[in-house]
């Protein structure tokens, strides 16, 4: 309990320790003056053993009194005290909108658990890398949701990320619908970069907007998009509901990077390919560090003094050591 309270206790004025020094000589020059009046006799009789009391055998404790105080008022003097950090970060900000493919193929298991789920551990990675950016999250198969607005309550974002799950929409992948309502959740935006992260594991086959149409709609509100294409090459195993239940088919990895490419290329964002766990997670870290936010970190150290007990512990040494010297251990003429 001892160790525990001194582990967090740092010293304002730590040289006060050096007087520590004078407690060996204090003990010697007690040692000295003790055995110069201590008497010496011989008496033979045995019975001179009952000259030896309580009070001899504890006739030094008011000096280790003395000791102690004088080693707790030295502790005072150095001045033991807690500090306490304080952060306050400043900064301009990304706006970031994930739009994340939640079709029937992102639970295709080339990635572990399977690629929807691997999608969703890394955007919470990223999620909690930003400090001080506006996130947001749009789902789209068949057709497009905003899970999330635009937001700095990494709290509500990392729910709203667990939250996504394969069948809350239509199934399909509509890449241009779920592109147009990420542009649409960042267009207003006053921030100086808008950013739009896209992953998807197919190629566009519904929605009410067309992909180029959603690209050029970007540029018209200078929205970068970057573009993640996941999914290993060939075939990949997925679950499919039959009547017979849930059975397991292999079906082919359809993504169109030619899109992809050009969407992000025309954008100024970047392409990307995810064929497994370490790949994806690269992919955001590289994200991570090309959009780069302006943040300013002022820390505020705050002290909190812990003198006192140790003044309040030197007083009730020196009282008990007063008190025992004109008591118990009084000297009489």
């Amino acid at each position: 309990m001892l160790f525990n309270y001194f582990e967090n206790i740092a010293f304002g004025q730590p040289w006060f320790f050096s007087l520590l020094a004078l407690i060996p000589i204090l003990i010697g020059w007690y040692a000295f003056r003790n055995n110069r009046q201590q008497g010496s006799f011989i008496i033979s009789d045995s019975s001179a053993k009952g000259l030896s009391t309580w009070k001899t055998a504890f006739r030094h404790l008011p000096f280790v009194l003395r000791l102690l105080a004088i080693i707790c008022i030295i502790m005072a003097l150095a001045r033991p005290q807690t500090k306490f950090d304080e952060q306050n970060v400043e900064g301009e900000g990304v706006d970031i909108v994930l739009c994340i493919d939640v079709s029937g193929s992102m639970t295709a298991q080339d990635l572990t658990p399977n690629r929807l789920e691997a999608a969703k551990k890394v955007a919470i990675d990223f999620v909690n890398q930003r400090l001080t950016d506006r996130i947001g999250i749009v789902i789209f198969s068949g057709e497009s949701f905003t899970q999330c607005p635009l937001t700095t309550d990494r709290n509500v974002l990392i729910a709203a990320i667990q939250n996504i799950r394969n069948g809350l929409l239509e199934d399909g992948t509509a890449i241009g619908s779920g592109l147009g309502t990420s542009v649409d959740r960042i267009r207003s935006s006053k921030s100086k970069s808008k950013v739009v992260i896209l992953l998807t594991d197919g190629e566009n086959n519904g929605g009410l907007i067309d992909p180029k149409t959603a690209k050029e709609i970007a540029k018209a509100f200078q929205v970068k998009v970057y573009t993640i294409g996941v999914g290993t090459d060939g075939y990949a195993q997925q679950p499919v509901n039959t009547p017979m239940g849930v059975v397991m088919q292999s079906g082919k990895v359809s993504i169109d990077e030619k899109l992809l490419k050009e969407i992000a290329s025309e954008t100024g964002g970047k392409y990307f390919r995810a064929k497994d766990n370490e790949g994806l997670a690269g992919i955001y870290d590289e994200i991570n560090g090309l959009e780069k936010s302006k943040v300013e970190i002022s820390t505020i150290t705050k002290q909190t003094e812990k003198y006192f007990p140790f003044v309040i512990a030197a007083l009730f040494f020196l009282f008990l050591e007063v008190l025992l010297r004109f008591t118990v251990f009084r000297k009489f003429p």
